[in-house]
């Protein structure tokens, strides 16, 4: 760096590690913020920044190529780009970052942005069978949708989060037999609890999906020449399928920093509430940031919990948070608190959520009925309001959104035209977390510090 204070703050030499959305947006708001020094962004895929989230909404239907979804450029960044070419290694005493064609870059800061990968299917269990798939990047959209299009006699979805759920209404929009397994007892359980999830189970079977709930696979098998034939299911179901998704959540990108001393497992990385990373022993790194997908936060509104967030909206504005702190003085650093956000459509139904519903312990329906087409559901943890999901009702979120951050309690008192004459608080009945998967949407407690376990993409 050049020297202390803003100046210096806004010139030398800024690596950004991942070049996804998060990196792109970053990226972009360090030149607005007046950044004049040296940028590189690294990205491991060969690809310039595209946009994930048609991957499983329009590309597989055919409706939207794979080279037809980059995202659009705000301004010219003046960057250097090393695409397809992954980082292996941080020295974080040395203040560089290793790749693999063995290259090391210096920096004098540094934002990582590596997001998250889709969790595979164990080898051993027919995981590198020709016709099973996962949904992450374009080339595996692609794929996916040259098997679809191929006319596959049944497709097995496992996993019924929001992946799964929007593969599984593409193949019913191709007019393809889709069998669906779900671990718990309804899906969407992991993000949005068993009583909306209870709901949602009616959707796939009104679109004519075979929906095995509180069913595993156990394996996968193949013929002689390694094409995918049989699913074998935990209720002693042997289905012929020719197509299998695996859509059972997602793990952190995180193995390049094995060693480094920094607070990172499969869980993503964690940061402060201004998005400066952590080392395994609790102190800051002070001029390494994280933004987007593999980063687990504080969030104010949600005291005693690390959130990651695979959401579109929150990597945009932690890019944005992430730049400028890094472009800032300790006192004029921000915290990171937008309300989280997301959408999914499936099955003819636009469902979107604000807060939190994940850390509820009640639920409520404060508008419509959960056997209509439209409802909203609030979600309360020990008397307060933390998370609203809207069923083709997106219109009436921002109301609720400003109950959430003024801490309203719960259930909220709304006097809704079309609402209950009587709230009536359930249990939002969540599935318990195991220590080995996690849903898409990721809760922790803030006490997992542990460094970055030996490992290599």
């Amino acid at each position: 760096m050049t020297g202390p204070g803003a100046a210096g703050l806004r010139s030398g030499r800024v690596v950004v590690v991942g070049a996804s959305l998060a990196g792109l947006r970053a990226a972009e708001a360090l030149r607005d913020e007046g950044f004049t020094g040296d940028l590189t962004l690294i990205g491991e895929e060969p690809h310039a920044p595209y946009d994930r989230p048609p991957l499983s909404k329009t590309v597989l239907t055919g409706r939207l190529g794979g080279d037809h979804i980059e995202l659009p450029r705000v301004r010219d960044i003046g960057a250097r780009w090393l695409l397809g070419t992954p980082a292996t290694g941080l020295d974080v005493p040395g203040r560089r970052v290793e790749l693999a064609d063995g290259r090391r870059l210096e920096y004098d800061r540094l934002l990582i942005a590596t997001g998250t990968r889709a969790r595979r299917w164990p080898v051993e269990a027919g995981g590198g069978l020709e016709g099973v798939h996962v949904l992450r990047t374009r080339e595996d959209a692609e794929r996916l949708r040259g098997a679809l299009a191929a006319g596959p006699r049944r497709v097995l979805v496992v996993g019924a989060g929001f992946t799964g759920g929007e593969v599984a209404s593409a193949c019913r929009e191709l007019g393809l037999p889709v069998t669906v397994t779900q671990r718990s007892a309804a899906p969407l359980a992991g993000a949005l609890g068993g009583v909306t999830g209870r709901a949602a189970a009616d959707w796939y079977r009104e679109a004519g999906v075979d929906l095995r709930l509180n069913t595993t696979v156990e394996a996968l098998e193949g013929d002689a020449a390694g094409r995918l034939r049989r699913a074998v299911l935990s209720d002693g179901t042997a289905m012929p399928v020719e197509v299998a998704v695996i859509a059972t959540g997602a793990v952190a990108n995180t193995e390049w920093l094995a060693g480094s001393g920094l607070a990172a497992d499969h869980r993503g990385v964690v940061s402060r509430g201004d998005c400066r990373a952590v080392a395994y022993c609790g102190s800051t790194a002070e001029d390494i940031y994280v933004a987007g997908d593999v980063a687990r936060w504080p969030h104010p509104l949600y005291p005693g919990q690390l959130l990651r967030l695979d959401h579109w909206d929150n990597a945009l504005a932690q890019a944005r948070t992430a730049a400028h702190n890094l472009t800032r003085d300790p006192d004029e650093r921000r915290a990171h608190r937008p309300l989280p956000a997301f959408w999914s459509q499936q099955f003819g139904r636009y469902l979107k959520s604000v807060g939190v519903p994940a850390v509820a312990d009640q639920v409520a329906v404060t508008q419509g009925a959960l056997d209509q087409r439209r409802f909203v559901a609030a979600y309360g943890l020990k008397g307060r309001l933390v998370g609203v999901v809207a069923v083709d009702s997106p219109r009436v979120l921002d109301g609720y959104a400003a109950l959430i951050e003024a801490r309203a309690p719960f259930p909220p008192r709304l006097g809704a035209t079309d609402g209950p004459g009587r709230l009536d608080p359930v249990d939002a009945d969540f599935p318990r977390r195991d220590a080995g998967g996690a849903p898409e949407h990721d809760i922790h407690p803030p006490s997992a510090l542990a460094p970055a376990r030996t490992a290599q993409r």
